[in-house]
């Protein structure tokens, strides 16, 4: 990592991931007054004084409760401490000690980091007092905040900036990291998506439940792969909006639309063991819409029962997902590895039609073998004529098309124009744009 990284960590409900808001200055990490919200952690660029620096959000530590994700929970948390340069500790300054901060505070004593003890939620800036019991956690003078108001938070970083720089770790090289390919793993709740990309990243980053709606943020990871570098975004399961009830389950939601707009190529996952369903049409939808590259990956296929059900499954995706026709399909188990190695070769093959730029002599040669075909659009005596072609964009690639008469194509002369254009050029995992202008 280039950037120094800044770790927060507490226990629930401290207000962690406010106060990453407030040093960010964006609203990246959801904020709900619902304990649990953040489990995995994640990262966000930010910057005090000149120097940048990632902060790391991670969930509330929870010492005695082995529920479904704490015992992830916290090891992400850990985590997070073991990988930074700095340590921010946040607690309540309301609620005064607890025991599980005094536990965390144990943690933080063994951790041989630079730890800084930050009280938040006291919003009068003259009565700091409350901030005076937390001096018997052992970790040195209390900083006294309030993210959401922003009070004590310069002295704060500046002390912070200070520590990374005394430490070395603003010396290492600051160069910008080139993300590579942004790859957005989507598709609905618990078919996989955390498996899959902690076996593409080869790291734990996202807990793994076979509770649905475990992912609530979007997550980037870099990683390297055959000397290419993918930025890999997990994203939470997408479904309706209908169907959405938590204030959390949306923001979730809003996120992993953010990381699709921004993604090169999608990596559609859906649970073979349930088949195709009208969750993961509209997941494709979302993808298609947003004009990023696609690839369908059939996830726990090795516990799919028998070739017929297999093939059900493959001829129920060929019927119903003939609008993303285009997106290659690869089978695998992301939790045990098989096959996944392929998913990195389709991935390569929508990148490269997502990216690629045909040459006008090639476009127009492929139209005068097109228009000798005579296949076109009458309406009376009007007879629409394609003269010239040349593509006007890419990522998607999109085409402009001089014609006689713009008005006369519909939605199945489109279609049949793809179809001729995919015949003859590599458009594999990519969708296409089509734009008609008059020319006489």
């Amino acid at each position: 990592m280039s950037s120094p990284l800044v770790a927060v960590v507490g226990r629930p409900n401290v207000g962690k991931s406010t106060f990453v808001n407030r040093i960010a200055e964006n609203k990246d990490a959801i904020v709900h007054e619902m304990r649990g919200v953040t489990r995995d952690r994640s990262y966000h660029k930010a910057t005090w004084n000149g120097v940048s620096f990632t902060l790391v959000d991670t969930g509330g530590i929870e010492m005695g409760d082995e529920d479904a994700f704490q015992t992830s929970i916290r090891s992400q948390a850990i985590i997070a401490t073991e990988e930074a340069d700095v340590i921010i500790f946040l607690v309540d300054g309301r609620s005064g000690i607890t025991g599980d901060d005094e536990q965390v505070a144990r943690l933080m004593r063994r951790s041989n980091k630079p730890v800084f003890l930050v009280v938040n939620k006291l919003d009068d800036p003259t009565n700091q007092e409350a901030a005076w019991e937390f001096y018997s956690l052992g970790l040195g003078e209390p900083w006294p905040v309030s993210a959401l108001h922003g009070t004590g938070t310069g002295d704060l970083l500046d002390a912070v900036v200070e520590s990374l720089r005394s430490s070395g770790a603003l010396d290492r090289d600051d160069e910008e990291v080139d993300g590579g390919i942004n790859v957005a793993i989507i598709g609905r709740p618990n078919a996989g998506k955390s498996s899959l990309t902690n076996r593409m990243t080869n790291n734990d980053r996202s807990i793994v439940s076979d509770v649905a709606g475990t992912t609530r943020d979007a997550i980037d990871t870099i990683v390297e792969h055959d000397g290419k570098r993918y930025t890999i975004v997990d994203t939470a399961g997408l479904r309706r909006k209908s169907q959405i009830d938590e204030d959390v389950e949306y923001y979730g939601f809003v996120r992993a639309m953010r990381a699709i707009d921004r993604a090169d190529v999608a990596l559609l996952v859906i649970d073979g063991t349930l088949g195709l369903t009208d969750q993961d049409q509209r997941v494709a939808g979302y993808a298609a819409e947003r004009g990023c590259a696609l690839v369908v990956v059939l996830n726990k296929w090795d516990i799919v029962e028998g070739p017929e059900a297999k093939e059900k499954v493959r001829e129920r995706i060929e019927d119903r997902m003939t609008f993303v026709g285009y997106a290659p399909v690869v089978a695998i188990s992301a939790l045990t590895g098989k096959n996944v190695e392929r998913v990195w070769k389709d991935l390569d093959t929508a990148y490269a039609g997502f990216t690629t730029h045909i040459s006008t002599s090639k476009l127009n040669t492929w139209l005068e073998e097109l228009n000798e075909f005579g296949h076109t659009v009458t309406k009376g005596k009007a007879i629409l004529r394609l003269k010239y072609v040349t593509q006007t964009g890419s990522c998607p690639p999109q085409f402009t098309f001089f014609v006689n008469r713009p008005d006369l194509v519909d939605d199945n002369f489109e279609r049949y124009l793809e179809n001729r254009l995919r015949r003859t050029f590599d458009l594999t995992g990519t969708p296409v744009r089509f734009k008609f202008k008059k020319k006489d």
